[in-house]
């Protein structure tokens, strides 16, 4: 059994098959129908290097001691052994197209040791996607520093040429002797919100809304707040209601414009008769903001950045075109594609094999899910390199729960607590009303059996 393990960045769950009324995504939407729909995932953190970190290693940020953007995850781990290098262990052609590892900023860019190749096209920044064409470069109309709207190929970009090789490979992999695990990272939708005019033209700025619930949870305590530094800069710059629609319309463009490549990739292996031997994943390393909440980008905890689009299509499932209610997290997949695989289990993983989720869509294999971010959002770039806090939360089936702990004492500070069978977008933080006292227990509790413990001195408090 082969795979396809393809990722997207600072995608939330703006899918058609996920419900959304106005993007477009025809080609996920078919993966949609060929797998099982997560509507419940989640990252471990909301921030590209411990998010894709956590997912490679199936163990959760505490487990890894990385938490932060600069920190190569083998300079605390050099033995742990990555999903794409236990496959490779085990007779598999491992591949990375795109970007799957954040690392590319490191000495050691990516993880070699993963791969039985080199890894293309993933030792760029976000910055560097602008259009490369032959001859001029035509205009762009956009207005908004974040955005770039110009008529030129899907190749001029990243993704474009992502796709390019990926389909590339494919044909050559379609003569390989042995499996393959092809990973395929996508850089959109994450900003630049710069996609092909086409893509652009595919939306109604004036039919965009503007974000629901933009402003700040009631009674939200302000450790769990950022700055949105990615978008608003370090030193915050106004936005008008035109530049926030024209964010907005950017980043449904960069959705459309991704799944047009995706597209190009799920063709190739149906094109090479390969799609009824291959696994096929498609997930995000964290969601977005987009105005709501007064935030913009990742870092938060809340579940707009928690939560993830996750597909899992399985030649033959009979479970094909369903969807699930089922808690999972990003570390989830290790364990589910080994097992899927037929391959040898590893000790020491904290993610959980989802194969019963994927028999029946009913069943469940764990009670919550686990997401943490540090604050300052970004310590590294502060002057004493450390965190002042950590903000652990779990999501269950009814409730979002986040306690925040001093990062030296482990004490917890903060506490928030959201219903989300009344209250799905965050919008009241009811963790000190008295008459939540059991919920808010309860859900320490199974915070509690999480183990989040960032430093070995919290053992002992």
């Amino acid at each position: 059994m082969n795979v396809l393990f393809i990722a997207a960045d600072d995608l939330r769950n703006d899918l058609a098959c996920y419900g959304h009324s106005i993007v477009r995504t025809p080609n996920l939407d078919r993966l949609a129908q060929r797998g099982v729909v997560f509507d419940r995932a989640y990252c471990q953190q909301a921030v590209c290097n411990p998010s894709r970190a956590s997912l490679m290693t199936g163990r959760h940020p505490d487990s890894l001691q990385i938490w932060d953007l600069p920190t190569h995850f083998r300079d605390r781990n050099p033995n742990v052994v990555t999903l794409p290098e236990h496959f490779k262990q085990q007779g598999y052609f491992t591949q990375n197209i795109g970007k799957i590892f954040h690392n590319w900023i490191h000495e050691v860019q990516g993880d070699p040791q993963s791969w039985s190749v080199p890894a293309v096209m993933h030792f760029a920044n976000h910055g560097r996607d602008q259009a490369v064409v032959e001859g001029e470069i035509p205009p762009s109309s956009a207005i908004d520093p974040k955005c770039d709207c110009r008529d030129v190929p899907d190749d001029a970009y990243f993704d474009g040429r992502v796709a390019k090789l990926a389909v590339e490979a494919i044909s050559q992999l379609k003569h390989s002797q042995q499996p393959f695990f092809l990973a395929v990272g996508f850089w959109k939708p994450h900003s630049p919100f710069n996609a092909p005019k086409k893509y652009w033209d595919l939306y109604e700025r004036d039919q965009i809304p503007l974000p629901r619930h933009a402003e700040w949870p009631t009674d939200a305590p302000r450790i769990a707040w950022h700055d949105s530094r990615e978008i608003l800069g370090v030193k915050t710059r106004k936005i008008t209601g035109e530049n926030i629609r024209e964010m907005r319309h950017g980043y449904l463009a960069n959705i459309s414009y991704m799944d047009a490549q995706i597209g190009k990739v799920l063709d190739a292996l149906d094109h090479n008769d390969l799609t009824r031997h291959t696994v096929v994943v498609f997930w995000s390393d964290h969601g977005y903001h987009l105005g709501e909440q007064t935030l913009w980008a990742k870092t938060s905890n809340f579940e707009l950045d928690a939560r993830v689009p996750l597909i899992i299509a399985t030649p033959g499932m009979t479970t094909a075109g369903k969807r699930t209610d089922s808690l999972a997290e990003l570390t989830d997949l290790y364990p589910t594609l080994i097992e899927l695989c037929g391959l040898p289990s590893r000790e020491g993983l904290d993610g959980r094999s989802l194969v019963p989720v994927l028999s029946n869509v009913h069943s469940s294999v764990r009670d919550v899910a686990l997401t943490q971010h540090p604050r300052p959002a970004y310590y590294d770039r502060e002057p004493d390199k450390q965190p002042t806090h950590m903000g652990y939360s779990i999501r269950s089936a009814t409730h979002r729960y986040t306690e925040w702990r001093d990062w030296k004492t482990g004490q917890t500070t903060d506490r928030e607590l959201y219903d989300h069978v009344n209250d799905p977008d965050e919008t009241r933080n009811i963790a000190n009303q008295a008459e939540q006292r059991d919920v808010v227990a309860q859900h320490s509790a199974m915070l509690t059996e999480q183990q989040p413990i960032v430093r070995p001195e919290w053992k002992q408090q």
